[in-house]
């Protein structure tokens, strides 16, 4: 059997050439993922600035620990402060005692100290955190920014990794597949000299043995190559630090995609080889050139269940927790489930598809044979189409997701402002000379002709169920009738302008969310407050936050005014006076075009990743299966010569079958990204958020594009003098 298999490979290489390149390029892109990921889980030391010339820092406390319930017991949870402790004053007297003492002009939220470390931490104790060697550069502005890239550069690269190995599997799937398809008369020969369906399976699978430990090895080789590219695109794009490149020397991430090569090439052969088994000798010979018996129960029980498992958790997550369909990770990871059921169906359904076209009402005979063709050989329109319904339907749910979730959050954030400027920046109140920031407890700003409204961020933690410690990102508001004025918020029951020092405006998220009820929370600071609610907000895009006063925000400071300029004044005059705040003053609009963007740069930038390496392997599917489609067509397109076709009509019938192939995938992929975006529509409107599709019409007009021109270019090489 070892040899019939080597034998098979030097005779059937060109039609195993599109799952080799398409494992080799999944192990490539893998390689380079895993080596981007081992980067960021073990990011090189970095050395402090902020305090370099000092051996220890302390820093201010800046979590809140707290006991929730797990199990029969108890344990602590810890959560970042919104506004850390400072270092205070008589803490470092202290510390000036052990030793000298370096402070950042009047920031106290860290000091270095040149002192033994061990009499230092003695000293602290629980008042602080002490930090050495590299851990100093923890107390660097730039730390928190780094670690936030960190984590987004985790999320793209293990999104990239997982659509990878998904689209791996499926293309290899769908090549091995159609190569079992057009070798059943092999099967049946093989069958018929007395191989058993066992010794038809191992070949198969030998095969795809072959191909996935020699395609893993040049991917490996490959990924090697492109992990320096990858890493230069991700820090040029703003989506990891300037700092962040490979590491030195790791080998994990080559052989956790070596395996995964070599399993995905395994799998995507697997049902095939069952498929190729089942053939017999006889029924090999009669079935040859029809395609008949397309859909054995087994695919279609596979089908259907992962239709109605992806429809139904849509559905299930649309009716219990709509507010989950509009994070990044679960309309990226949702739509795979009906993706799939609806490829795999795509044999009983590619028929129907292209009956509705009516092609038969072109002129000539052209069209009809165009549909009888392309409705007869199913198993190649199927194969065609399965791709490019896997591309359209990823660019359309995923683009389209993103650019329905940003959008909506978009006009939510211009429906809740009826200020003509924002102003932003730290201590505004402070800068101004009209005010002070909120932690004094006034924070009014006033401009002559305008209202305004200056707030802070902050945060307030609750403890659900006694289970869950849940942070709540809020905004400190220091003139309640200002912000009343100039803001619109969903209220949808109790009045805003009821805020006071003892009370708090939550959304419906909230645990308990009844106006009149009093909550119990952890204050930005960690201190423990317990506050009466007055007003509800609807639930929206999940920005509506919390809404607390100044003297419920100790250490904010404000980074926001929101500005109603007054019937007849001079908006000129106003603009001029916020420029002394020293923030930056920008109209509502400009601030909401900056601030709201219709997708993120750096969401975007991960979305594309995604979406590129979908539309190469449907390249890699489309030209391989189109070339050994049309290469085995070749007795049929000389019968269209015989029938006195021209070689001109025989390539325009030819490529209008991969046209119309081609266009029944789009169809397809269209309706699977209809339903993900219409699902996602339906949860903004639960979640009272504005309701509206975002249709990356141009990607996936590019896309569908793409795959026309190399379809129909492989198809047309492929007849070329065959016909």
């Amino acid at each position: 059997m070892a040899a019939l298999t080597l034998s098979s490979l030097r005779a059937r290489w060109a039609s195993l050439l599109g799952s080799f390149v398409a494992v080799a390029l999944g192990v490539a892109v893998m390689t380079a993922m895993g080596l981007g990921l081992a980067a960021s889980l073990d990011a090189p030391p970095r050395a402090p600035e902020r305090f370099a010339s000092s051996p220890v820092v302390v820093m201010g406390r800046d979590t809140l620990t707290v006991e929730v319930r797990r199990g029969p017991g108890t344990a602590q949870v810890s959560k970042k402060l919104a506004h850390p402790h400072p270092v205070d004053s008589e803490l470092i007297a202290e510390l000036r005692e052990l030793g000298q003492v370096q402070v950042d002009g009047d920031v106290r939220d860290a000091v270095g100290v040149d002192a033994p470390v061990a009499a230092v931490r003695e000293l602290v104790g629980d008042r602080g955190r002490v930090l050495t060697g590299d851990d100093r550069h923890q107390a660097d502005p730039s730390a928190a920014r780094d670690a936030e890239a960190l984590v987004g550069v985790n999320s793209l690269l293990g999104t990239a990794a997982g659509v990878t190995a998904f689209v791996s599997v499926f293309v290899t799937a769908s090549t091995f597949a159609f190569v079992v398809a057009l070798r059943r008369r092999e099967f049946g020969l093989l069958r018929m000299a007395g191989a058993t369906p066992g010794q038809v399976r191992r070949m198969v699978l030998g095969e795809a043995v072959a191909v996935g430990l020699v395609a893993s090895a040049v991917g490996c080789v490959w990924g090697s190559w492109a992990a320096p590219w990858l890493v230069r695109a991700l820090v040029d794009g703003g989506v990891a630090p300037p700092w962040f490149a490979l590491p030195g020397s790791v080998s994990w991430p080559y052989q956790v995609a070596y395996c995964a090569g070599v399993l995905v090439a395994v799998a995507g052969a697997w049902a095939a080889s069952r498929r190729a088994a089942r053939i017999g000798p006889v029924e090999a010979l009669r079935e040859a050139s029809v395609d008949t018996g397309l859909m054995p129960w087994p695919r279609r029980a596979v089908g259907f269940t992962l239709l109605a498992a992806g429809l139904g958790l849509l559905a299930w997550t649309l009716g219990t927790d709509p507010a989950a369909l509009l994070k990044r990770k679960t309309y990226v990871t949702q739509p795979m489930a009906p993706i799939t059921g609806v490829a795999a169906l795509a044999p009983i359904l590619v028929r129907p598809v292209v009956r509705l076209l009516r092609l038969d009402l072109l002129p000539g005979a052209g069209g009809l044979l165009i549909r009888e063709n392309a409705s007869t050989s199913v198993r190649r329109t199927a194969a065609v189409a399965a791709p490019v319904l896997v591309t359209v339907a990823l660019a359309g749910s995923l683009l389209g997701s993103a650019a329905t979730v940003t959008g909506a959050r978009a006009t939510e954030a211009r429906e809740q402002t009826r200020g003509e400027f924002v102003v932003t920046g730290e201590g505004l109140g402070d800068r101004s000379g009209e005010g002070a920031g909120l932690g004094d407890g006034s924070g009014v700003v006033r401009v002559a002709g305008a209202t305004v409204s200056a707030t802070a961020s902050t945060a307030v933690f609750v403890l659900e169920e006694g289970t869950a410690l849940i942070r709540s990102d809020a905004r400190a508001v220091s003139d309640v009738a200002a912000f009343a004025s100039v803001a619109r918020l969903p209220v949808v029951a109790g009045d805003v302008r009821d805020l006071d020092d003892r009370s708090i405006v939550v959304n419906e998220e909230w645990e308990r969310h009844e106006v009149g009820s009093w909550v119990r929370v952890r204050l930005g600071n960690g201190r423990l407050a317990r506050l009466r609610i007055v007003a509800v907000l609807a639930q929206g895009t999940g920005d509506n936050g919390a809404y607390v006063t100044s003297a419920n925000a100790p250490g904010a400071t404000v980074d926001r005014l929101d500005v109603r300029v007054a019937r007849g004044a001079d908006r000129s005059a106003v603009a001029a006076a916020l420029r002394s705040t020293g923030g930056t003053v920008r109209t509502t609009s400009a601030w909401l075009a900056a601030t709201h963007p219709r997708t993120g740069p750096q969401t975007r930038l991960g979305l594309l990743v995604v979406l590129g390496i979908a539309l190469v392997y449907t390249g890699i599917s489309l030209a391989g299966t189109l070339l050994m489609a049309t290469s085995a067509r070749g007795a049929e397109l000389r019968s269209l010569r015989l029938a006195g076709a021209t070689h001109g009509q025989v390539l325009r019938v030819v490529a209008g079958e991969t046209v119309v192939e081609v266009g029944v995938g789009a169809l397809l992929g269209g309706t699977v990204a209809a339903v993900n975006l219409a699902g996602l529509a339906a949860a903004l409107g639960r979640l009272s958020a504005p309701v509206g599709v975002g249709v990356p019409w141009g990607v996936v007009a590019g896309c569908v594009g793409v795959c026309l021109v190399i379809g129909v270019g492989a198809s047309g090489v492929g007849a070329w003098g065959r016909g």
